[in-house]
């Protein structure tokens, strides 16, 4: 930082000073405190899992890797979120609005009058104020999307969709059962409706490389959705990508590697958009690789003095087309 700015933080454009645009201060900013989401599984599935577009679902894909311990289809909706806020309340302090996030497989996969009855069951909760519901972009249609613009009259609504990568030949390695096309029609379909938009991809995959990595930033710096979650490649048990590595290891980014791709990335992206996610972390009994020896609190830190040690921020070389 210049002189002058040593005597008081230095606020960036979105009103802060730490150096990307975080998704807790963005709650904070519209609800005064933090937000917590609390994770349900509704026993839903993938359309390139039960042969509607494929079989066997995305290569690197083991819901076990992320899902939380109180987490089970078997559990009622209401069940898991008052596990789940018991579990966030004791972890965290002062918590007590909360969004219910529908994560594992693809939330948006069932017919209407499905969705409704899980989602208002969800939204029935009395500490329960919206919704983040995972799903892929091949999943949606007008009624879905007019459902949830009517909840968004009321509640704090966002759709997640992942897209993984920018790159059509990627999609088909991964088994993912669309391409990008379908991810921008999604976008159509649902911008300005009152509905927020996460967008998901995954860096990593072992053909792809740093080039395309940062040419996704100005890619995804012109789409219209509002946060974006990005975590590095993992390999976990009982999935296809498991049996590729063990006939033969390819390489994956170390942290260090991973810290500096990711600021570079930070500095190409508009700094409208909102991160809610920048590192993925796995269980030690599901992960096979790679090993970092780190949480992702550490990771965060590590990436938060490496952009201060080099004066950087979100969006400082991003160049609006």
């Amino acid at each position: 930082m210049k002189k002058s700015e040593t005597a008081t933080k230095r606020l960036f454009a979105w009103g802060t000073s730490h150096r990307y645009n975080r998704f807790v201060d963005f709650q904070r900013k519209i609800y005064g405190e933090r937000v917590q989401k609390v994770t349900v599984d509704a026993g839903f599935t993938c359309p390139n899992r039960d042969g509607t577009v494929a079989r066997g679902g995305c290569i690197y894909c083991n819901n076990e890797s992320f899902n939380p311990g109180y987490n089970s289809a078997s559990k009622t909706i209401r069940q898991q979120i008052d596990e789940g806020i018991e579990f966030l309340k004791r972890r965290y302090k002062n918590v007590n609005k909360f969004i219910v996030y529908f994560q594992p497989y693809s939330n948006t996969y069932a017919p209407l009058e499905t969705l409704k009855r899980y989602y208002e069951q969800a939204l029935s909760h009395p500490e329960v104020i919206g919704l983040t519901i995972g799903t892929r972009p091949d999943c949606v249609d007008e009624a879905k999307i007019a459902y949830l613009e009517n909840l968004a009259g009321e509640y704090d609504i966002t759709i997640e969709y992942g897209l993984e990568s920018i790159s059509d030949e990627t999609l088909k390695k991964i088994n993912r059962g669309h391409d990008v096309q379908s991810y921008l029609d999604a976008l159509e379909m649902t911008q300005n409706r009152g509905i927020k938009i996460c967008t998901h991809m995954i860096f990593g995959f072992p053909w792809e490389d740093e080039t395309l990595w940062l040419e996704t930033a100005q890619w995804l710096s012109e789409k219209p959705f509002d946060f974006l979650k990005i975590h590095q490649l993992h390999v976990v048990t009982n999935t296809a990508l498991e049996r590729m590595y063990k006939k033969e290891p390819f390489p994956l980014m170390g942290p260090e590697a991973y810290i500096d791709l990711i600021i570079r990335f930070l500095e190409r992206l508009n700094p409208r958009i909102v991160i809610q996610r920048l590192f993925g972390e796995a269980p030690p009994r599901t992960l096979v690789a790679p090993h970092w020896g780190v949480r992702n609190t550490q990771l965060t830190r590590l990436l938060e003095s490496e952009m201060n040690r080099r004066d950087t921020w979100q969006g400082k070389a991003y160049k609006s087309l």
